[in-house]
C-alpha cells in the first residue's frame, strides 16, 4: 500500500480513493506522530468546533482523542474529488472510560499541497449513542482488513 506522501495531485479517482485508503489506516493506527507526518508542518484544521494549526498541535489532538475514544476504529469512504481536493464522509466507532459506546458520523474536505501533504482540514461530526451490540466495526484495532465491508455495505 502506497504512503500517503506517495499520492499526490493532482488525483484521479484511483488515487483519490488510494489517498482516502491511506488515510483510514493511518488514523486506525492510533499513532498520533504517524499520522501526523500526512499533515503539511502548517496544515490547518477544524475539527467539529476545535481549531488545529501544525503538526505539534495535531500531535496534540489526537493523543487527547485517541485517549478518550477507546476502542476506535474508522470506515472512510470517498464522496468527491477535484484536482487537490478530497471529500469523504466516515464512521467510527469507540467507547468511553465508562463502557458507552458512540458511532460517530461525518464528512470531511481535505486541500493538498503539491507534495501530497494535507494542508486543510475541515471535519463536521455528530455521535449517536449506540448499544454495544449495535456495533458494525468489528475487525482487531489496526487497519480495516481486506475484504471487510466499507461503508457503501453498511446500513446507516
Amino acid at each position: 500500500m502506497p504512503q500517503p506522501t506517495d499520492i499526490k495531485p493532482p488525483f484521479t479517482r484511483e488515487t483519490a480513493i488510494l489517498k482516502v485508503q491511506a488515510a483510514e489506516d493511518g488514523w486506525n493506527s492510533r499513532d498520533p506522530a504517524k499520522v501526523s507526518l500526512a499533515y503539511s508542518i502548517n496544515s490547518e484544521w477544524r475539527n467539529r468546533d476545535t481549531f488545529v494549526k501544525g503538526r505539534n498541535q495535531i500531535v496534540e489532538f489526537l493523543s487527547d482523542k485517541w485517549k478518550k475514544e477507546l476502542e476506535y476504529r474508522l470506515a472512510k469512504q470517498l464522496w468527491a474529488y477535484t484536482d487537490n481536493r478530497i471529500a469523504v464522509r466516515f464512521q467510527y466507532e469507540y467507547h468511553d472510560a465508562d463502557g458507552n459506546w458512540f458511532r460517530a458520523y461525518g464528512n470531511e474536505n481535505w486541500e493538498f499541497d503539491d507534495d501530497g501533504l494535507m494542508r486543510r482540514r475541515e471535519a463536521s461530526i455528530n455521535d449517536y449513542a449506540i448499544e454495544e451490540s449495535e456495533r458494525k466495526l468489528h475487525w482487531p484495532l489496526g487497519p480495516r482488513p481486506a475484504g471487510d465491508p466499507g461503508l457503501e455495505e453498511r446500513v446507516k
